[in-house]
C-alpha cells in the first residue's frame, strides 16, 4: 500500500514540476507517467481489481488537481518576474545634447552618419539631403538613440 501511495506521489512531484520548472522538456512527465503507471499496475498486481480501480481514480483526480492548483494565475505569479528593467546600453543623447547645440559633421550625412557635439561623436539623422563632412550642424531633435540635426547656414 505505502508503494501505491509513494509511486502516485512521486507522479504528481513529476508532474508539476514538469509544468512549472521544465516545460517543453518532456522528462518530468515520462517520469510522472512511470510513476502512476508502476502505482497502477502494482496495485492491480498485489491487491486486485478493486484496488487497481480506486488506485486509477486517485491518480486522475489527483493529477486534475495538481494541473489545477499549478495552472492558477496566482501560481504563475509567484514564479514570474516582477521587476522592471529600464536600463540601456548607453545614455540616450538627449540627456547630453541640448536642442540648439552647434556641432560638427564627422563624416558626410547622407543622411545618416556621426557628428561631434560639445566634444563627443553620436550617430546623426540629416533633415536636409545631404550635409558634407566638416560643415557645421545644429541639433533639432531625437530619433531613438540617434540626434536629428540640420546644416547651420551661415
Amino acid at each position: 500500500m505505502w508503494y501505491i501511495l509513494l509511486l502516485i506521489l512521486l507522479g504528481v512531484l513529476f508532474l508539476v514540476v514538469e509544468m512549472l520548472l521544465l516545460p517543453g522538456v518532456s522528462i518530468g512527465l515520462f517520469l510522472s507517467i512511470a510513476c502512476y503507471g508502476g502505482a497502477i499496475w502494482y496495485a492491480f498486481d498485489a491487491m486486485g481489481v478493486t484496488a487497481g480501480i480506486i488506485t486509477i481514480a486517485v491518480v486522475l483526480a489527483l493529477t486534475l488537481v495538481s494541473v489545477i492548483i499549478s495552472l492558477r494565475a496566482k501560481t504563475w505569479q509567484r514564479l514570474a518576474l516582477k521587476q522592471e528593467i529600464d536600463s540601456t546600453s548607453m545614455p540616450k543623447p538627449e540627456s547630453e545634447v541640448a536642442l540648439g547645440s552647434i556641432g560638427v559633421a564627422v563624416s558626410r550625412l547622407a543622411p545618416m552618419g556621426k557628428v561631434s557635439v560639445a566634444g563627443k561623436v553620436y550617430e546623426a539623422k540629416s533633415v536636409d539631403v545631404f550635409i558634407d563632412q566638416r560643415e557645421a550642424v545644429e541639433v533639432v531633435g531625437y530619433e531613438n538613440f540617434n540626434i536629428v540635426v540640420k546644416r547651420v547656414n551661415n
